[in-house]
């Protein structure tokens, strides 16, 4: 479904089943529970804030389907990506041995790990579906550290409200709330379907938020920000993922 519909969709549904009074109910609560995204602006601005905000209201601690072994697709999808640039391929050629992730922002403890580093934490394997706006899915086996697991140990601080999360890749960048960045769920992902994360499918290490679509599962992380204010970031929208036409929140 397309960005464009699917806002449709989603304004049309609430204004249908709920009426006026509802959707002027349902924002009086999302307010009240300041469940307002970043891009709340504009014309889709409503629609994306009613989503955002039952969502998180109804499905905070929700998980993501898992599925069994049978189930894995057999010839998952790897979607295009850009051409990856000079610093990627010269830690590539020595088998990202080199590869870091810093966590820094709102923590105690502002940390730089290595891939050996993040394999230290417990290490959790789920089955779940990635899920492309475009249309197409796969299902796949993601192994890694859950990231609640290292926000914990680098000192999260209460004040935190976002984690925003970048590629190596310029201008590939996202965000995500607190409700997803703690969810067991949400891994730093370095292995897939029982070997190494495929540098088509973001190796060697990319977020999975398997409660949202693909696109915030962002490929080639090398640094995460834990953050109260996402206005510093880009164009203030949460991600580039809206300043190029789609939702920051895209929950199924």
């Amino acid at each position: 479904m397309s960005k464009i519909s699917r806002r449709k969709f989603i304004t049309a549904g609430l204004a249908a089943s709920a009426g006026l009074s509802g959707l002027t109910a349902a924002a009086g609560l999302v307010r009240r529970y300041q469940l307002i995204p970043p891009d709340s602006g504009g014309f889709w601005g409503p629609g994306e804030t009613l989503t955002y905000g039952a969502q998180r209201l109804l499905t905070r601690h929700s998980l993501a389907r898992e599925f069994p072994s049978s189930m894995i697709s057999q010839v998952p999808f790897a979607n295009e990506i850009a051409p990856l640039n000079d610093s990627f391929q010269r830690l590539q050629a020595r088998g990202f041995l080199d590869w870091r992730v810093s966590f820094e922002g709102l923590v105690e403890r502002p940390a730089s790990l290595s891939l050996s580093d993040l394999k230290v934490f417990p290490v959790r394997s789920q089955i779940t579906e990635v899920v492309c706006e475009e249309g197409w899915s796969y299902i796949a086996e993601w192994i890694g550290t859950p990231l609640v697991d290292v926000l914990n140990a680098c000192g999260l601080l209460p004040q935190a409200r976002y984690v925003v999360y970048f590629s190596i890749q310029p201008d590939w960048w996202e965000s995500i709330d607190m409700a997803d960045a703690l969810h067991p769920q949400t891994l730093l992902t370095w292995a897939m379907n029982g070997g190494d994360l495929p540098v088509s499918f973001g190796g060697p290490l990319r977020l999975r938020v398997p409660r949202q679509l693909g696109y915030k599962s962002v490929k080639f992380i090398t640094r995460l920000i834990a953050t109260d204010s996402l206005k510093g970031f880009g164009k203030g929208l949460g991600s580039a993922s809206p300043e190029g036409g789609y939702a920051w929140y895209a929950g199924i």
